[in-house]
């Protein structure tokens, strides 16, 4: 039987999604939908690898070119996901989609070849200890789940709570949007186009939802999240500055899309990537989630240093600090034309 890899054409998407179902390894980021999703949205170029043996998909690799003046030349799995890397049934299957990708990173002459990988392979490449997932089962039962959460962090849920905060899912990536854009500018960081999340809904309809917090009539809080496997990931989230004076605003948020993925018989519950020694890894730890390291890999081409676009960057922190001062409206306008290429 020959084992053979080629690049996937849109006829083989329903065949790649059945794979990543029956594959326990595998994660939303690597439905086959990215690949127009990140062509649509920033114009960067997938390459999606299979592995078939006797015209049977037996291993995955989804990946996608980024060119930038700014931030250079680079092959990934994937961009703008927090997971990635080779699904394979065998070793050998593994093994011929790094050679594959590898091959394709040295034709494209990139910077460096990154996959994102959820667990550690045996390539020997070169990786980072930087960013860590949080994954846990939920329980059936809220009290259960409600009480699982440490105490502090479980007094800001019901802080949230008493202040009079309600949750609604909606489709308008307007409201999301509005509240988002304005998250990620204080934090310095440019945001993408409201066309984006447009682009998410449309590719991946019910297993892209928003879920928005409202103190009264207004939206003070927002989450987009993913749905794959009976497990939901909290994706794009942020609250308005005013949201700071409500107590348990974000606790609030993340224990209601717990709540109402629960009563749906979604249980697994991933709490996304997050840098160790920041605000938002702490964050996740106090809600009583372990933290399980992303190995990520990376394979060197042109570059002779492991790449670093994390906000961590020193060499970022002017920016950061001049794009937080930035009116809302200009951010807004400028940041997609830079956001496309930080995946």
């Amino acid at each position: 039987m020959t084992l053979s890899v080629r690049e996937a054409g849109a006829a083989d998407g329903p065949q790649w999604n059945d794979f990543v179902l029956a594959q326990d390894t595998a994660t939303f980021c690597h439905r086959f939908e990215w690949a127009a999703v990140l062509k649509q949205a920033f114009g960067h170029r997938p390459h999606s690898l299979l592995a078939e043996r006797d015209g049977r998909i037996v291993g995955v690799l989804p990946l996608a070119e980024v060119k930038s003046r700014l931030f250079g030349h680079s092959l990934s799995s994937l961009p703008f996901c927090v997971y990635g890397g080779v699904v394979a049934e065998t070793e050998a299957a593994d093994q011929a989609l790094r050679e594959a990708a590898c091959a394709l990173a040295e034709r494209l002459q990139v910077g460096a070849l990154e996959l994102r990988s959820t667990r550690p392979g045996n390539s020997g490449w070169p990786s980072k200890d930087l960013y860590y997932t949080f994954r846990r089962q939920l329980s059936a039962d809220h009290d259960s789940n409600l009480n699982s959460i440490p105490n502090r962090q479980r007094a800001m849920i019901r802080k949230g709570m008493a202040a009079g905060l309600s949750s609604e899912e909606t489709v308008s990536t307007e409201r999301l949007y509005r509240v988002y854009s304005e998250s990620v500018r204080n934090l310095g960081t440019p945001v993408f186009s409201r066309r984006y999340l447009d682009i998410l809904r449309q590719a991946f309809g019910e297993d892209c939802r928003i879920l928005m917090i409202r103190e009264g009539d207004e939206d003070v809080a927002g989450v987009l999240s993913f749905y794959h496997r009976g497990e939901v990931l909290p994706y794009y989230g942020g609250s308005v500055a005013r949201a700071r004076d409500i107590k348990g605003c974000n606790h609030f948020m993340y224990w209601e899309l717990m709540r109402r993925s629960v009563e749906e018989g979604v249980l697994g519950f991933d709490f996304g990537r997050s840098k160790a020694g920041t605000g938002p890894f702490s964050f996740k730890k106090n809600w009583g989630f372990e933290p399980q390291p992303l190995p990520y890999e990376y394979y060197l081409v042109r570059a002779t240093d492991l790449p670093n676009l994390s906000p961590a960057n020193p060499r970022y922190k002017l920016l950061i600090n001049t794009w937080q001062r930035l009116p809302l409206a200009v951010a807004n306008r400028v940041g997609p034309l830079i956001a496309g290429s930080l995946g």
